[in-house]
């Protein structure tokens, strides 16, 4: 009877421990989102580490930024700055913008270039007084239309003049765009609209993201039209979120002129929104390799991972090092001398001793040579 009771309880447990696992990855889900949207190293090692944290809708979620934690390599860091967080008494992070917009010949169809200026106007105009944005557009060539600034009306008249033109090359707009945004400093972000296949370009999104790693920024993307579609009008989703994922960034797709606004909305308020956390980095060579970051929420199963290299061709040493540097530099040279200088000394004394054979063999005449000679008076 007891082990019938058993079976019985064992039978039940089973469905409320499935129910609350459930319920538990549930919550995990649909609870804040954290991720490491772009690491500066400029200033190595100095490293400030951009941290976004959302809703499952992509919605800015405001935290107390003492409950996140950033390690390096494992071993936690003491930040000592933090910035942002978008909150009223929070210190503002500037944030650099480059809007690249498709202005290929089928975003003439539908009103779609109109629906996209409307949704870049609006994006500028949330712009805060440190902000600043530039526009590129681009069909089969790139126009750099807008230099970086912080002049919405310039802007806004920059977006009302683009007109339409051929076919598309987006890769290559986005390789010339993060060539603008490579020396700005700072929180910087490219933002791509298109409405189809790159059919254009020279430079692929492998290429894309592989320059990223020079300018440390997040390309985040845009789909407008009809994903269904294929051929040359339909979208390359599948790159798309690549491209974005691959770039730490964000994909929406838009079918409508509300949709796509509220996508530009939705990006800036999230950037304006991100937190900025500067540490000194334990490892302080630019030894080229690579460093993996966890970012977290109060040592949460909450947390994102990422990496950065610091760069470096060669080996760095400590400024006090640098004499024994130099003198184990001058000693590997002379090491590597030591072969030419004895083959150079060998070479020497053969010849000195093959000149002086020549010259005893010179020196000598014969007795009987004598004999010959008329002395002339």
């Amino acid at each position: 009877m007891q082990r019938i009771i058993r079976i019985f309880l064992t039978l039940s447990l089973i469905p409320l421990l499935t129910l609350w696992s459930a319920s538990h990855a549930l919550a995990q889900e649909s609870g804040p989102q954290i991720r490491i949207t772009q690491v500066d190293k400029s200033n190595f090692p100095q490293v400030t580490v951009y941290v976004s944290v959302v809703n499952e809708a992509g919605e800015p979620v405001g935290v107390d930024p003492s409950t996140i934690q950033i390690s390096e390599n494992g071993q936690l860091m003491a930040p000592t700055n933090i910035q942002g967080g978008g909150s009223a008494v929070a210190e503002i992070i500037p944030v650099t913008s480059m809007l690249v917009m498709d202005i290929s010949g089928s975003m003439d169809k539908n009103g779609k270039l109109d629906a996209a200026k409307d949704a870049a106007k609006r994006y500028v105009n949330q712009m805060r007084p440190d902000d600043q944005a530039g526009l590129i557009a681009y069909d089969t060539q790139t126009y750099y239309v807008q230099t970086l600034t912080t002049d919405i009306m310039a802007l806004t008249s920059a977006i009302d003049g683009l007109q339409t033109g051929g076919d598309t090359a987006m890769y290559n707009a986005l390789i010339e765009a993060e060539k603008v945004l490579e020396n700005v400093s700072g929180r910087k972000a490219i933002i791509v609209l298109t409405d189809g296949l790159d059919n254009k370009s020279q430079s692929t999104s492998e290429d894309v993201i592989a320059a990223i790693s020079q300018s440390g920024l997040t390309i985040s993307a845009i789909g407008f039209g009809d994903a269904a579609s294929t051929g040359q009008v339909g979208l390359d989703e599948v790159g798309l979120k690549s491209l974005a994922e691959g770039s730490g960034g964000l994909y929406g797709f838009a079918e409508d002129a509300e949709t796509l606004s509220a996508i530009y909305q939705q990006y800036g308020q999230a950037l304006q929104s991100e937190y900025a956390f500067t540490y000194l980095s334990p490892s302080t060579l630019r030894d080229g390799l690579n460093r993996g970051l966890t970012v977290s929420l109060n040592g949460s199963a909450v947390s994102t991972t990422e990496q950065y290299n610091p760069g470096g061709v060669l080996p760095e040493v400590a400024t006090q090092s640098w004499s024994l540097f130099i003198t184990i530099l001058v000693g590997l040279l002379l090491l590597l001398a030591v072969p030419w200088l004895v083959n150079r000394g060998i070479q020497t004394v053969g010849a000195t001793k093959q000149n002086k054979k020549g010259r005893v063999k010179l020196n000598q005449v014969p007795a009987s040579s004598t004999k010959g000679r008329v002395k002339m008076k």
